[in-house]
Formats: C-alpha cells, sequence, structure tokens
C-alpha cells in the first residue's frame, strides 16, 4: 500500500473553490470504478490542503497514474514517503492547449472544472469507462449552448455533437471554433448546411472536422426533436447543464419553456435513443425548481438506471442563493 496527496488546482469561481474539495472526494470515489485508491479524506501538510487517498496494492501503475491525472481538480499529486512528498507527474488527455477551454467568456458560462467533473463521471459510468484513455468516443451535449461541453471533449480527443435551440449561440460558437483553429493553424473543414425533412427546415447543422479525424457537429435546433437530424445509438455519452429555470431548450405551446421537468419529460425519451448501448447520460441542473427525485423518475421513465453509490450521491453544491446543483447519472442497458 502507499499512500498520495493530490493537491487541487485553484478555481477562478469562488463559490465553486469551496465546494471543490468535496466534490473532488466524490469524483475520486467515481474513479475507483477503474483504479483501486481508498480515500483518506483531506489533509493539511506544510499549511496547504491535500486530498489524500491509499492505493489498495502497491504503487499506482502508469494506467492508473493516467486516469486520475484527469480527475478535474488535480494540479499535482505526489506521493508520500514518511514526512517527504515524491513529485508524480501527471499526464492528462489534452489534445489542445488550454484556451480552447478558458478563452469563451459569456454570461451563464457553466464552471469549467465542473464541466470537466461532470464528462468525467458520466464516462466512468458507462460500458467505455476502460477505453476512455484510448478510445475516439462521441460525447453529445443536448442543450450545448456556446459550446464548453463539446470544446472538454474535444481536448480529451474525442468527437462531440451539441444541440441548442438559440441559433445566436450556435453561431457564436462556431465563429470562436473556426477562428481558434485558423490561429493555432490547425488543419481543418467547417461549414454550415441547413437541415430539412420533408422540405422543412428542421434545423441548421455547422460541422468541422479537424487534421487528426476528430468531428464536431452542432445543430441550431429543438432538443426534443433531435431524431430529425441525428440517427439513434449515435453517442457513447450525453453530458448536459440544465438551464437554471430561464428560457431555454424546447419549445410547448409556442414558448420557450422555464421549466427543465418540461424540457426533461419532452427530451429525455429522445435523448435516451440516442446513447448506444451501454452509454451514459449525465446531467446537472437546479434542484430549487426540480427535486432530485421528479428528476430521477423522468429517467427511469425512459428506460435508464439511475446510478447510485459511492461518489454519485454526493455531488450537490451551492452555486448562489437561488441555485443549488445536483448531479445525477443514468446509463442505457448494454446489450
Amino acid at each position: 500500500m502507499t499512500s498520495y496527496a493530490l493537491l487541487l488546482a485553484p478555481s477562478a469561481n469562488r463559490v465553486y473553490a469551496e465546494a471543490a474539495p468535496r466534490l473532488a472526494r466524490a469524483e475520486l470515489a467515481a474513479f475507483g470504478r477503474v483504479v483501486d485508491v481508498k480515500d483518506t479524506g483531506g489533509q493539511t501538510l506544510g499549511g496547504v490542503e491535500y486530498l489524500t487517498f491509499d492505493t489498495l496494492d502497491g504503487d499506482l501503475t502508469e494506467r492508473d497514474i493516467a486516469h486520475l491525472s484527469n480527475l478535474s481538480a488535480a494540479y499535482a499529486l505526489f506521493a508520500r514517503v514518511g514526512d517527504l512528498l515524491r513529485p508524480v507527474p501527471l499526464h492528462p488527455l489534452q489534445h489542445f492547449d488550454d484556451d480552447l477551454i478558458t478563452i469563451p467568456k459569456y454570461a451563464g458560462k457553466t464552471n469549467e472544472q465542473f464541466t470537466r467533473l461532470l464528462l468525467n463521471i458520466t464516462l466512468l459510468a458507462s460500458a467505455n469507462a476502460p477505453a476512455m484513455l484510448a478510445k475516439r468516443l462521441t460525447v453529445l451535449d443536448p442543450l450545448c449552448g456556446r459550446g464548453t461541453t463539446l470544446n472538454q471533449a474535444l481536448m480529451y480527443g474525442y468527437d462531440a455533437i451539441g444541440i441548442e435551440l438559440d441559433g445566436k449561440d450556435v453561431d457564436a460558437y462556431s465563429a470562436f471554433l473556426r477562428t481558434y483553429l485558423r490561429r493555432k493553424r490547425l488543419k481543418h473543414t467547417a461549414g454550415t448546411t441547413p437541415v430539412r425533412r420533408e422540405k422543412r427546415l428542421v434545423a441548421r447543422r455547422f460541422e468541422a472536422t479537424l487534421g487528426g479525424g476528430q468531428r464536431v457537429l452542432t445543430f441550431a435546433g429543438d432538443t426534443a426533436q433531435a431524431r430529425l437530424f441525428l440517427r439513434p445509438g449515435c453517442a457513447d455519452v450525453l453530458v448536459t447543464d440544465l438551464p437554471y429555470g430561464v428560457a431555454h431548450g424546447s419549445r410547448a405551446g409556442g414558448a420557450q419553456s422555464r421549466r427543465p421537468l418540461e424540457v426533461l419529460a419532452r427530451a429525455v425519451p429522445v435523448w435516451a435513443e440516442l446513447l448506444r448501448p451501454g452509454g451514459a447520460l449525465g446531467m446537472s441542473w437546479n434542484t430549487h425548481v426540480a427535486g432530485r427525485e421528479l428528476v430521477a423518475e423522468v429517467l427511469t421513465g425512459a428506460g435508464l438506471t439511475v446510478v447510485t453509490g459511492p461518489g454519485y450521491e454526493d455531488m450537490s453544491h451551492w452555486v448562489d442563493q437561488a441555485i443549488e446543483r445536483d448531479v445525477l447519472v443514468a446509463t442505457q442497458p448494454a446489450v
């Protein structure tokens, strides 16, 4: 058995920084699906707080380190040797520079560390957890806004698909990505085309293909009508941060819904169709406008199985006086 100390990255968001140590412990528990470690809590060493854990058998392997390198709040890892800390190099999945994630700034942007955490725990719940380091998976965000989740998927080397009702957000994302790829002098092709069904415009599609073969698709359209422009089983994982009680997502009776449960009731059955067997759906939302049990009922009603156990029930955290954010992950049955 070897003991380790993980130094957590500072967060630009003060409120999230307060929740980060507890969320990191929950995320580490989720990583227990692929790495055998035992959380030993937090500890202050030399006046600095660390997340500490032990291996269950010997030192961390290279594969273990490769997985733990992607912890959303990981900054530096040390093996504990008596009273000393021996640095352990981290090698996170990073196919692009960090500015792919950090450059975009806009009102309502989901915290970047939390976006990574949500993607991680969803991947870890899926049948593809053992292959998350090597396989080019497909990540779908059905309420993608301006693309924070899509960019994190690209950072991991995955393909990304996004759906957003607000065409201005899709245009803003496509403009950013084109500019970014040109500025970095990365080989790519990109273009926007209309999507029609029975002579009716159902969406606008932006597609970018990168030199290494990675692909990004975004659709300006209604997420509840995604089957008009996406085939079933197109995504390995579906990850989204629901609107916090503001206009978003789907149209009911000619007006945008301000109730996340209304969005989910219409959209989750469609989202379930878009997941491959063994895939996983991870979502976060404001519990002040929809209780955890009600959200879980919508997921199970669509044939998904809500994930329970270490880490997956410990991620509720305060965002501001009107928002208490929680997380649910559910899986699609494997064939």
